[in-house]
C-alpha cells in the first residue's frame, strides 16, 4: 500500500470518530483544549488497536468478524445516542437540571471510540490478505483519529454554543444517524 494510500485509509477511518467527537464537544461545557486533546488521545490510541486487532483475527475469522460489525457499531451508537436525546429532553427547572459537565467519563468516550472503530476492525481483517506495514498503517490511523476527535471536540465546542441547551439532543441523533449509516453502507454495500 502506499503512502499516500495509506493517509487516505487513515482519515477515511476517522470521520465517523469526528463526527462523534462533534457531538460530544456540544454536550460538554465550553470544554478546554485539554479535554478536546484527552479525547482525541482516548479515540486515537482505540482506533489504532482496531485495525491491529482486526488484521489479529482477519488471520482467525474473517467471516464471523464483517458480518457482525456493523450491527454492534448500530446497537452501540443507537444506545449511547437515544440516551442522550432523553437526557436533552429531560424538562427544565432551575434545580431539577444540573449544569453541563466539563467532562465525559473515560469509558463513555472508550465505548464510543469503540463503536466507532468496528469500521477499522474491518479494515483490519481486510488488511490482513494485503502486503501492507499493519503497524505502520493502525499508527496512521490513530494519529488521523486524534487530530480529527480534538477538532471534533473544539468544533463541538462552538456548535455547542450556538445551539444552546437542546446540544445533547443533536448531538444524540448525530449517534444514532452515524450508527444508522455505518449499518445502511453494510447492508448495501456489494458482496
Amino acid at each position: 500500500m502506499s503512502p499516500v494510500s495509506t493517509l487516505l485509509l487513515a482519515f477515511s477511518m476517522s470521520t465517523d470518530a469526528f463526527a462523534a467527537a462533534i457531538s460530544k464537544g456540544t454536550a460538554l461545557n465550553k470544554p478546554h483544549f485539554s479535554e478536546a486533546l484527552r479525547t482525541g488521545v482516548i479515540f486515537g490510541v482505540i482506533e489504532t488497536l482496531t485495525p491491529l486487532l482486526g488484521w489479529t483475527l482477519g488471520m482467525l475469522f474473517a467471516d464471523s468478524v464483517s458480518q457482525w460489525d456493523h450491527w454492534i457499531a448500530f446497537a452501540l451508537l443507537g444506545c449511547l445516542g437515544g440516551h442522550m436525546v432523553v437526557e436533552g429532553l429531560k424538562t427544565d427547572t432551575a434545580h431539577a437540571q444540573p449544569p453541563k459537565q466539563s467532562r465525559h467519563g473515560f469509558w463513555l468516550l472508550a465505548i464510543t471510540a469503540l463503536s466507532t472503530s468496528l469500521d477499522a476492525l474491518t479494515v483490519g481483517v481486510s488488511l490482513a490478505f494485503m502486503d501492507v506495514h499493519i503497524m505502520a498503517t493502525a499508527v496512521a490511523i490513530g494519529v488521523a483519529t486524534l487530530l480529527m476527535a480534538t477538532a471534533g471536540i473544539m468544533l463541538g465546542r462552538v456548535l455547542g454554543a450556538v445551539v444552546g441547551k437542546r446540544a445533547e439532543v443533536i448531538g444524540g441523533l448525530v449517534l444514532m444517524g452515524l450508527g444508522s449509516a455505518i449499518l445502511f453502507n453494510h447492508l448495501t454495500a456489494p458482496t
